[in-house]
C-alpha cells in the first residue's frame, strides 16, 4: 500500500461550476502559517531575513543539504533518518515533510478550538453586549433612514455577525443561559423575529434552535453537570415562552418562502425548535395547538405533492403533537385532519416511498392518524371520509403501506364505539383480505429455544378480529360471514389460532420462569436478612414469615413483563377462541380435540380469560340511564359472559 496516496488531495474534474478544493500549500505558505499560529496575538510576523550575503549563503547551503536528505529518503519521508529504535534501525512515519506540516497546523488549530469552547462569564457578557449594541444600532439606523438601505446595510451586516457569534453559547449553558435570561437579551432576540430582513429572522431562528437543543453542553460531562445543563435549559425555555416564542415562530412559518434555500433552512430550524421544546416539556403541545395555527400549517404542508425534508419534518411534528394528547386529537378532527391524512396516504396505494426519508414520512402520517382514531369524534370523521375502504384497498396491495393500514384499522375498530366501523369494514369486503393476510405463509418451526413473538401484523390482525366479535351484532349478516371464515377449509383458521396460541404460551412460560427465579432471589435475600435479625435478638426461628410482602408496583411490573412476554397475544387469541367455540359446535369439538393433543383443555382458556378480566377496567355501561337505550357491553362484561359460557360448555 502506498501511504503517500492516502494523504494526497484527489484531482477534481476541471469542468462544471462546483467548488474546487485548493491545491496543497507551498512550503513558504506553510512556514508563514506556522509562524502565525505559534506567535502570540498581536505580535508582528518577522519577514524574510535581509542579513549579510554570507549568512544568506550558509542558509541556502543548509536548505540544499536538507532537500537532498528528503529526496534521498524513500517516499520523501522527512523523519525517515530521525526515527530509529535502540538497535539503530530506521522507521519512517510514511509522511512527507509537507504533509506533516499540514497535520501540525491542523493540530494547533484544534487545540486552540478546544480552549475556545470553554467560555468564561466575562466572555459571555462581552458577546451579549456586542450583540445588544449591534441590534440597537441597526434599529436606530433603520428608523432614521427607512427608505435608504445604504445607510443601514453596514449595521445589518454587523448584526448578522453578532447573531452568529451567539452560537457558541450552547457549549456553556450553565454560564450563558442565566445571563441570557437575566440581562434582557432574550427579549431583544425574540424582538428580531419581526425584523424586516428575513435573513436576520433566519439567523435568530438558527441561534434559538442551537440553544434549545436537548443535548447542549452534555458531551463529556458527568451526571451533575448534565443536571445543571438541564436546569439552565429549563430557565432558557421558560424565558422564551414568557416572551411568546411559539406564536412568533408560527407567524414566521407563513412568511418564509421555501422556494429559497435560506428560507427553507429557516423553516427547518423553526420545526427543530418545536421539537426541542416539546421534547423538553411534552405538555406544551396543548398550548402550541390551542394558541397558534400550527396544526393548520402542518396539515397544509404534508399535502404538498413534492416531497422534501421539511415535509417529512412537518409529519413528524404532527405525530408528536397528537401523541397522548386528547385535546389536540379532537382539534385535528375539527380541522379535517382525517380527510387530509387519507388523501396523503392514498398516493401509496400503487407505489412505495422512493427512499428512507419518504418512508419515515408515510409512517409518521399513519402514526398521527392512529393516535387521532382513539377519539370517537375522529372515528366518525374517518368513517365519513371512507377511511375503512381506503385501508382495505391498501391491504390488498403488496406495498409498504399494507402493514400500516392493518395497524390503522386495528385502532379504528377498537372500543365500544367501533360498531359502525366494523360493519363498514365487512361491507368493503375486508374479511377476505384480512384472513388472507392472517393465514399468510407459516414460518418454519424453530429448531431450539422459545418460539418467536407474533409479528406486528399478526398482532393487529388479531386485534381486528377481537373488535369484530365484540362489536358486530349477534345474528347480523356481517357476524355470520365472520364466523363462516373459521369454518371453511376444515377449520384451518382455528388451527392457525391454536398455533399462535402454542407459540405465545411457550414464550410466556419462559417469561414466568425468569420472574420466578427473580422472586426466589429476592425472597432469599429478604429472608436471610430477617433471619439474621431474629437470631440476633434470640427470637424463635419459627416466627420467621414464609413469604415477603410484595408491593403493588412490583406486581404491576411483573404483569407488564408477562404481557410483553406472550400474555397479551395469548389473551387476544383465547378471547377469539372463546367466541367461536361458544357460537359453533363444530368449532368447539375441533378446538377441544386439537387442545387435547397438546395437553391443554378448555380450562386453560378460561384461566387466561380470568387473568384478562382481573386486569381490565370498566370501559362502559350496559344501559343508558337517561334514555333507557341499551349501550354496547364493556370489555369486562364481555369477558365475564365468555367465562360463564365456556364453563357451561366444559361441564357438558
Amino acid at each position: 500500500m502506498d501511504i503517500d496516496k492516502l494523504f494526497k488531495v484527489p484531482k477534481l474534474p476541471t469542468g462544471g461550476n462546483k467548488r474546487k478544493m485548493p491545491d496543497n500549500p507551498t512550503p513558504e505558505t506553510l512556514k508563514k502559517m506556522r509562524m502565525e499560529v505559534s506567535s502570540p496575538p498581536g505580535a508582528p510576523i518577522s519577514g524574510p531575513s535581509k542579513g549579510k550575503s554570507r549568512a544568506v549563503t550558509v542558509e541556502d547551503a543548509d536548505d540544499e543539504e536538507e532537500d537532498s536528505r528528503r529526496n534521498f529518503a524513500p517516499g520523501g519521508d522527512a523523519d525517515y533518518f530521525v526515527e530509529e529504535d535502540g538497535e539503530g534501525r530506521f522507521f519512517g512515519g510514511g509522511l512527507t515533510s509537507e504533509q506533516k506540516d499540514i497535520l501540525n497546523i491542523f493540530d494547533n488549530s484544534t487545540e486552540e478550538g478546544d480552549q475556545d469552547d470553554i467560555m468564561s462569564l466575562a466572555a459571555v457578557k462581552r458577546l451579549l453586549l456586542r450583540f445588544e449594541r449591534a441590534a440597537n444600532k441597526n434599529q436606530d439606523q433603520r428608523s432614521k433612514y427607512p427608505d435608504d438601505p445604504t445607510k443601514f446595510i453596514d449595521s445589518e451586516a454587523d448584526l448578522d455577525t453578532a447573531l452568529k457569534s451567539l452560537l457558541p453559547l450552547a457549549q456553556s449553558p450553565i454560564i450563558a443561559y442565566p445571563e441570557l435570561a437575566d440581562n434582557g437579551t432574550i427579549e431583544i432576540l425574540i424582538g428580531l423575529l419581526a425584523h424586516e430582513n428575513a435573513d436576520i429572522v433566519i439567523d435568530v431562528v438558527e441561534v434559538i434552535h442551537e440553544l434549545t437543543d436537548e443535548d447542549v453542553g452534555n458531551e463529556g460531562q458527568d451526571e451533575d453537570d448534565v443536571e445543571n445543563n438541564q436546569e439552565a435549559l429549563r430557565i432558557l425555555i421558560e424565558t422564551l415562552l414568557a416572551n411568546s416564542i411559539l406564536e412568533l415562530l408560527v407567524e414566521n412559518l407563513s412568511r418564509l418562502n421555501e422556494a429559497e434555500e435560506s428560507d427553507r433552512q429557516g423553516v427547518f430550524h423553526i420545526l427543530g425548535i418545536f421539537e426541542n421544546i416539546l421534547g423538553f416539556n411534552p405538555s406544551l403541545a396543548t398550548d402550541l395547538v390551542s394558541k397558534t395555527k400550527i396544526l393548520a400549517w402542518l396539515l397544509k404542508r404534508i399535502e404538498s405533492k413534492q416531497h422534501d425534508e421539511n415535509r417529512g419534518y412537518a409529519a413528524e411534528i404532527l405525530s408528536i403533537l397528537l401523541q397522548d394528547n386528547p385535546p389536540n386529537r379532537v382539534e385535528f378532527g375539527k380541522q379535517d385532519g382525517a380527510e387530509v391524512s387519507l388523501k396523503v396516504l392514498s398516493q401509496y396505494r400503487r407505489r412505495d416511498p422512493v427512499d428512507a426519508d419518504e418512508t419515515e414520512f408515510m409512517e409518521n402520517v399513519f402514526d398521527a392518524l392512529c393516535s387521532a382514531l382513539i377519539e370517537t369524534s375522529v372515528k366518525e370523521l374517518f368513517l365519513k371520509a371512507e377511511g375503512p375502504d381506503l385501508m382495505v384497498l391498501l391491504m390488498k396491495e403488496k406495498q409498504q403501506a399494507r402493514s400500516r393500514s392493518i395497524k390503522c384499522l386495528d385502532y379504528a375498530m377498537a372500543g365500544t364505539t367501533g360498531t359502525a366501523m366494523c360493519e363498514a369494514f365487512v361491507d368493503a369486503l375486508g374479511l377476505k383480505t384480512l384472513f388472507s393476510a392472517f393465514m399468510g405463509k407459516s414460518s418454519k418451526k424453530q429448531k431450539s429455544g422459545p418460539a418467536p413473538p407474533a409479528s406486528e401484523d399478526t398482532q393487529h390482525i388479531l386485534g381486528i378480529m377481537s373488535s369484530l366479535f365484540s362489536n358486530l351484532p349477534s345474528e347480523s349478516p356481517a357476524r355470520i360471514r365472520l364466523l363462516a371464515k373459521f369454518v371453511e377449509n376444515t377449520y384451518e383458521k382455528v388451527d392457525r389460532l391454536l398455533d399462535i396460541r402454542t407459540s405465545a404460551h411457550g414464550r410466556l412460560s419462559v417469561t414466568d420462569a425468569e420472574i420466578e427465579r427473580e422472586k426466589k432471589v429476592r425472597y432469599s435475600c429478604s429472608s436471610l436478612g430477617v433471619a439474621f435479625v431474629l437470631l440476633t435478638v434470640n427470637i424463635d426461628q419459627a416466627l420467621l414469615a414464609d413469604g415477603v410482602e410484595v408491593t403493588s408496583e412490583e406486581e404491576e411490573a411483573w404483569y407488564l413483563r408477562r404481557l410483553e412476554g406472550g400474555l397479551f397475544t395469548l389473551q387476544t387469541v383465547d378471547f377469539i377462541l372463546a367466541w367461536i367455540i361458544m357460537e359453533d359446535d363444530g368449532i368447539r369439538d375441533h378446538a377441544q380435540k386439537m387442545l387435547s393433543r397438546k395437553n391443554q383443555t378448555m380450562e386453560d382458556i378460561i384461566q387466561t380469560l380470568r387473568i384478562f378480566y382481573d386486569n381490565t377496567d370498566e370501559d362502559g355501561m350496559q344501559v343508558d340511564s337517561e334514555n333507557g337505550v341499551e349501550k354496547p357491553l364493556s370489555q369486562k362484561d364481555i369477558l365475564q359472559g365468555l367465562i360463564y359460557a365456556l364453563s357451561d360448555t366444559k361441564a357438558q
